[in-house]
């Protein structure tokens, strides 16, 4: 199959910004694809040559770039630079480049999908001494033998910037299309299976061999599964109507989600990002393997840092800092020792439970856990149907310093990856939201050189819609919490366009944000504003399938006019 075959399917995706013309045009190549029997071609539809849970990236940098395009071309840096300033798109330089050899060359050689696959993925294990010049040298391979709009999306996928809109959402909605006749009823199927195996290709050779292949995806302990997300309410009545009477209530720990997975003694440990945090927490997983009883299985937890002086619970800011941390780990334990408290059970010794009721996993949790002060134990509970003793464990959880109360339905499934009211989040009425970072502003004085005021976003679809500026809530310095400092470090390598003061990055920073209140307003893209923001926390735990979208802004914005 010819590279220009992909490049097709970009060109139309990117001149559309309908929903079902993108299915349509994916379902169609899609059973192109299938004919070909390489399912982890799929992933290029996404810019990806790895399952969505691999967290291993190109290592491309624009600078990286930049030598890239100049090597392939026998380009001036400077002339690259030139034309990237007028341009703006790395994508488009490539292009250029290649349109202007492609007039002085009398043939050229065809890409092959193989050949771009293979040399894709050979960046992501390059890593050493002379790392930089295999890079180049795997990437001026392509760009040499690519037509101009091949060495664009070359580059683009490099980038992690592909321009075509290929979310989860649409790519079931096709795999639907393709496969199924569009059958309504699979669609909710082609979800759970999705959420359960977080890898495009393993979902899409099983549709192509059909729907019992496709019932055959389930846990599998070392591979990660997004996390059952809870609804937030403001009262018991509207808790117990959800969860019904009686129902679990359990502390809500401020700290981060963390899948644990043991399989027969190789634990792996998984953020809800689906990241793989196992080399950064060794305390957790030595906490597992002496605490834990069983051959496989994978927990559902809440991971919170404490003070090893005092004892005392920290907020999630300051554990936060583990997460990206990949040296003096042995340090860092001592400094921000971990506390797991493990709320449920989803597979347990070669068996899933994700249909089991809720109360059966977690006596299995019960059973399992031995518990350790300060190391390990099953969450807080209570199970009850009167709502002044759920009053009194929820106002207990403050006085400790939680955020609030979680409270499930003991009869319920778990429903990974949504929100569907078998779980619900109670704390106290804070106006707050996750957003997206997508733009910035350098400060000016004694914050000069850091980027100090953020631009913040909604979700809608597979855009990002502004909804205000965030200047305050970061501090002077890193060992207060989150920095300006540490924020510039986390944004300059995101930077896609300069000008003046002010850049543009692309948006992977999560931020949990204040205000006052959220107005209509014609100076963001989402039509509305917030008034007063200030970030709370950096959440590196999360990611943009998290953030709020329009719909929820417009709904916070109706309650306040209210």
């Amino acid at each position: 199959m010819q590279y220009s075959e992909f490049v097709e399917v970009y060109e139309a995706l990117s001149g559309t910004t309908k929903k079902l013309e993108k299915s349509a045009i994916l379902a169609e190549f899609l059973k192109k694809l299938a004919k070909r029997g390489k399912s982890e071609w799929i992933y290029l539809l996404r810019g990806r040559v790895l399952a969505d849970y691999d967290s291993r990236e190109f290592g491309i940098s624009d600078q990286l770039t930049l030598k890239a395009i100049g090597s392939a071309f026998g380009i001036k840096a400077d002339d690259v630079q030139t034309n990237f300033n007028k341009i703006g798109d790395w994508g488009k330089v490539a292009e250029l480049y290649v349109e202007k050899r492609r007039q002085s060359v009398l043939f050229s050689k065809r890409l092959d999908v193989d050949k771009v696959f293979s040399n894709l993925k050979g960046l992501v294990s390059i890593d050493g001494k002379g790392a930089v010049e295999r890079k180049i040298s795997l990437i001026s391979e392509l760009l040499t033998s690519a037509s101009g709009k091949e060495a664009k999306y070359i580059i683009r996928t490099l980038l992690n910037d592909l321009k075509v809109g290929v979310a989860d959402a649409l790519l079931i909605d096709a795999f639907d299309l393709a496969f199924f006749e569009n059958r309504e009823d699979m669609k909710e199927k082609l979800e759970e299976k999705y959420d359960l195996a977080n890898d495009s290709a393993l979902v899409f050779d099983a549709c192509r061999k059909g729907e019992s292949e496709l019932e055959k995806i389930d846990i599998e302990p070392g591979r990660p599964i997004k996390a059952m997300l809870a609804v937030k309410v403001e009262d018991f009545e509207d808790a117990f109507r959800i969860c019904g009477k009686p129902a679990a209530i359990e502390h809500k720990y401020d700290g981060f989600r963390m899948l644990i997975n043991n399989n027969h003694g190789k634990i792996t440990l998984f953020t809800r990002k689906l990241e793989n945090v196992t080399l950064q927490f060794p305390d957790v997983v030595s906490a597992v393997k002496k605490n834990v009883k069983g051959d496989s299985f994978v927990l559902d937890s809440e991971v919170v840092g404490y003070d090893p002086k005092t004892k005392k619970y920290r907020p999630f800011e300051a554990i936060s800092q583990r997460i990206k941390r990949k040296y003096e780990i042995e340090k860092i334990i001592g400094a921000l020792p971990v506390e797991v408290n493990v709320f449920d059970v989803v597979y347990y010794n070669g068996k899933s439970l994700i249909n089991t009721p809720f109360q059966e996993r977690r006596k299995i949790v019960e059973k399992i856990i031995k518990e350790k002060k300060l190391v390990i134990r099953p969450a807080i509970q209570i199970v009850s149907e009167d709502e002044k003793e759920a009053q009194k464990f929820y106002e207990n959880a403050l006085k400790i310093g939680e955020e609030g109360i979680m409270m499930k339905k003991l009869d319920a499934p778990y429903k990974q990856g949504r929100r569907v009211g078998y779980m619900v989040k109670m704390k106290p009425i804070t106006n707050d939201i996750d957003v997206v970072i997508v733009g910035a502003e350098y400060g000016t004085g004694k914050r000069a050189g850091w980027l100090t005021s953020y631009i913040v976003a909604c979700r809608e679809e597979d855009k990002f819609l502004e909804v205000g500026m965030v200047s305050s809530g970061l501090k002077e310095k890193e060992e207060e919490g989150t920095s300006y400092d540490e924020m510039t470090k986390l944004l300059k390598p995101l930077i896609i366009d300069e000008s003046g003061n002010e850049v543009k990055v692309k948006p992977k920073v999560i931020v949990s944000v204040t205000y006052q209140n959220i107005q209509k307003s014609p100076s963001y893209s989402s039509g509305y504003a917030m008034r007063f923001p200030r970030i709370t926390h950096y959440r590196p735990d999360r990611n943009t399938n998290d953030i709020a979208t329009l719909k929820d802004i417009a709904k916070e914005a109706g309650k306040q006019r209210e």
